[in-house]
């Protein structure tokens, strides 16, 4: 190799490792942080005012009846709590069923469904007799105390608490792939940042807010997809706190089929980068000016690679740029790096995942990763105006009401 070359050489290996090693180390540290993160002690209380449990359903007519049925059975005064079934073109069998149950049934349609439309339209309907809004999918069970310990922890300056979603089922490697997946975004960006001193990320459902304060805030959202990731750039950017309750949970249904894979995390990468563009300037504004740490730590988690494709690019490069450096003797604080890079990786998922994943369907589950890695990389590389239409995940049946994460 000529001098240029090698040059050439460096510089990538460098640029790489760069590119690789900043999300390590922010996912190292949050990924330590949560390891001293604490339940709330406050979960115990029961407010005096009353809840509403908003359900959206675009065309979930397989499951939302017995998600309905569910609702209703949390461990919580029942004059306390209402369940609102917010439906959108689901057929006139599944109406009739819900009519028949003590539910709030508002039908809605749109031209273009969105989960923004349906909650605007249903809180305009219900008007303002609520103290609490808790926000669910039409797939989500509430685990018998999830409306106490929720708004037990909605308390002090907060204006929104994350629950713990969690799988409800686990029964192929790529639903128990996305578990995994799910359970180490709980711990990084809501456990890891609540310990930190930071607000927790929100998910979109199994979540409880300020009913007031949710009502105007969503008045002013019109995102297609990815609406908490627009509702959670706007409290941190006001200044408002979000807390996170891992004991209050809320069970959800993990991606079968490769098919609405893809599409799901088409949805989620679109809404992040575009957020990421148009908020990282004025998040870096406010970070100079105000102080405002959370606003542009959100930003910045919007920039971050998937875990699965960071993964994969640390020990794909790892594989070649190692033995590249010995047959070049590359100084030798290169391969130290990517060894560091390497062991930072496993430690971001050791300390991440919990216990009860140990087991031997995981390990044949990590068989299918290279499946995952390019069904993400397929996402991204269509991601292109994924954030200007509706993407409906299908979702299907199986309820699991006991479960105990660890």
């Amino acid at each position: 190799m000529t001098s240029t070359t090698h040059f050439l050489f460096d510089a990538l290996q460098i640029l790489v490792l760069v590119l690789l090693g900043w999300p390590l180390l922010y996912l190292l540290f949050f990924a330590i942080a949560g390891r001293f993160y604490k339940a709330p002690k406050s979960a115990a209380v029961r407010p005096a005012g009353k809840i509403v449990v908003l359900i959206p359903a675009y065309r979930e007519d397989s499951v939302i009846v017995d998600v309905a049925q569910d609702a209703l059975r949390q461990d919580f005064p029942k004059e306390k709590f209402e369940v609102v079934v917010i439906a959108d073109s689901l057929q006139e069998q599944t109406l009739s069923s819900l009519r028949r149950l003590p539910v709030t049934l508002i039908e809605v349609r749109f031209e273009q469904s969105t989960k923004t439309k349906a909650l605007n339209r249903a809180m305009t309907v219900l008007g303002d007799g609520f103290d609490i809004a808790v926000i669910l999918d039409a797939d989500n069970i509430m685990a018998p105390d999830f409306l106490r310990r929720i708004s037990g922890s909605l308390t002090g300056d907060l204006v929104a608490v994350q629950g713990h979603r969690t799988a409800k089922n686990q029964d192929s490697p790529l639903a128990l792939l996305d578990a995994a997946s799910e359970e180490i975004n709980n711990h990084i960006f809501r456990k890891g940042h609540v310990a930190a001193g930071l607000s927790s990320a929100i998910i979109g459902s199994g979540m409880a807010f300020r009913y007031g304060f949710f009502k105007e805030l969503m008045s002013g959202v019109k995102a297609v997809g990815g609406f908490d990731k627009e509702i959670e750039l706007k409290i941190l950017q006001q200044g408002f706190r979000i807390g996170y309750d891992s004991e209050a949970l809320v069970f959800d249904e993990k991606i079968r089929k490769a098919t609405a894979f893809k599409n799901q995390r088409r949805r989620w990468l679109a809404a992040q980068l575009t957020y990421f563009k148009t908020d990282i300037g004025q998040a870096f504004t406010d970070l100079v000016t105000r102080g405002n740490i959370d606003y542009f730590d959100k930003a910045v988690q919007f920039i971050l690679p998937p875990r699965i494709l960071l993964l994969g690019a640390v020990f794909l490069s790892m594989a070649l740029f190692l033995p590249a450096n010995i047959i070049l003797e590359k100084p030798a604080v290169l391969n130290f790096l990517w060894m560091m890079a390497g062991s930072m990786c496993i430690a971001v998922f050791g300390l991440s995942l919990p216990r009860s994943f140990y087991h031997r369907k995981t390990l044949r589950a990590l068989l299918t990763l290279p499946r995952g890695m390019v069904l993400m990389l397929v996402s991204l590389w269509r991601i292109k105006g994924a954030n200007r239409q509706f993407l409906h995940t299908e979702h299907g049946t199986g309820f699991v009401t006991n479960h105990k994460m660890n």
